[in-house]
């Protein structure tokens, strides 16, 4: 049966170019119901499963569409999804073929290529959908696919606060901060819920500001501000050219009159270039990347410079104090996903950056707690 369907799926691929979902649908029903073929009695079933294939996410589908799965883990030959905060295995039987199918209609949506001379693939699909595939040997026990799902509906500052993610203090706080055009960097471990509170605060950006997003794949959900760019990063061709890097976005950016900046992710030396475009007047940028902890960020920037340029810790130091004024830190803690430290930067002494905590979470009565007032710095 699985050759009939692949049949049909390269029959129907033939015949659908540039046309719409509903028209796709109904060419696909079309073909099912004029083939003649006895084995074939459920055709509202193989029209499902061919749509799933062709429009679809194969056999990951249930998953996509069920609401409140913000995460789908193929490891090979199990699938788990994580569900409010908990992650589950999802019980279905499923072949090889039916990976490579999965991998297939990724790239197809990505509108990215993997092979073996490329083996990692980094996309999205629309702003609601992150999709990352590592192949087989690079992933020692078979193909890797995590699919991140984010809110259809962008996720307010009222949605976090009646979540516990942090206080309608903190809230007013943080709005107060990105009106008052502090560079702020947000830090914290995979889905702790970073790119959801870079869109909350690019909700308090003023509307008459240009502001230019750089990302490595669309996930900003921002449609209040009207003078907006955004730019995305483009991986090489099989050649190994066209590769548009994240640092060569951001040194464009400087050239497009922002009032700000917001960069989705920096990873690597594209930190030197964000640095630089805090500290050259583009003040109230905003960026986020990975760190365990507040203090933890300032090292992992440092690093992150080191990648680009053989500059003295203490010259790195020193830029990273002229440029962030914040850093937020953000936690999972048992399954939910807290804002744990907010700490402002407010000297550097003795080649160190010194920082005061303002807001903290205290784990043991699950709340957080106002440990220091702001003052405005100096620049």
């Amino acid at each position: 049966m699985n050759n009939d369907y692949d049949k049909i799926i390269k029959q129907c691929l033939e015949g659908i170019a540039g046309m719409e979902e509903g028209e796709i649908e109904k060419t696909v029903t079309e073909y099912v119901y004029d083939i003649k073929n006895k084995d074939m009695e459920n055709k509202p079933e193989v029209i499902k499963r061919v749509m799933d294939a062709i429009t679809g996410y194969g056999i990951l589908q249930p998953l996509v569409e069920k609401e409140g799965i913000t995460e789908i883990m193929v490891n090979a030959d199990r699938i788990f999804y994580e569900e409010k905060g908990i992650i589950h295995r999802y019980d279905i039987s499923f072949t090889k073929q039916d990976i490579d199918k999965l991998i297939s209609i990724l790239c197809r949506k990505t509108d990215r290529t993997i092979n073996m001379a490329n083996p990692i693939l980094d996309g999205s699909i629309g702003h609601d959908i992150r999709v990352n595939i590592i192949l087989e040997p690079i992933s020692h026990n078979g193909h890797s696919i995590t699919v991140r799902r984010f809110p259809e509906k962008q996720i307010t500052y009222e949605d976090m606060i009646r979540d516990g993610f942090f206080t309608k203090e903190i809230s007013d706080f943080l709005d107060n901060a990105v009106k008052e055009r502090l560079n702020i960097f947000i830090c914290g471990g995979a889905g702790c819920g970073k790119t959801t509170l870079l869109n909350v605060l690019t909700g308090f950006v003023p509307n008459s500001e240009r502001v230019i997003t750089i990302e490595d794949s669309v996930e900003l959900m921002i449609d209040r501000i009207d003078n907006i760019i955004r730019l995305t990063c483009r991986n090489p061709n099989n050649e190994g050219k066209g590769e548009i890097s994240m640092d060569s976005l951001i040194r464009a950016s400087l050239r497009m009159r922002p009032d700000r900046i917001i960069v989705g992710e920096i990873r690597g030396k594209e930190a030197l270039y964000m640095l630089q475009a805090m500290n050259t007047g583009h003040i109230g940028s905003i960026s986020t990347g990975h760190a365990n902890s507040c203090k933890d960020a300032f090292s992992r920037i440092e690093t992150m410079v080191l990648m680009e340029c053989d500059m003295p810790f203490l010259a790195i130091r020193k830029q990273i104090y002229d440029a962030i004024d914040m850093v937020i830190s953000l936690q999972r803690i048992d399954g939910k996903r807290v804002l744990t430290e907010i700490v402002q930067v407010t000297e550097f002494e003795d080649g160190e950056i010194k920082t005061e905590c303002l807001f903290t979470y205290d784990i043991e009565s699950g709340k957080h707690i106002k440990v220091g007032e702001a003052t405005r710095r100096r620049r």
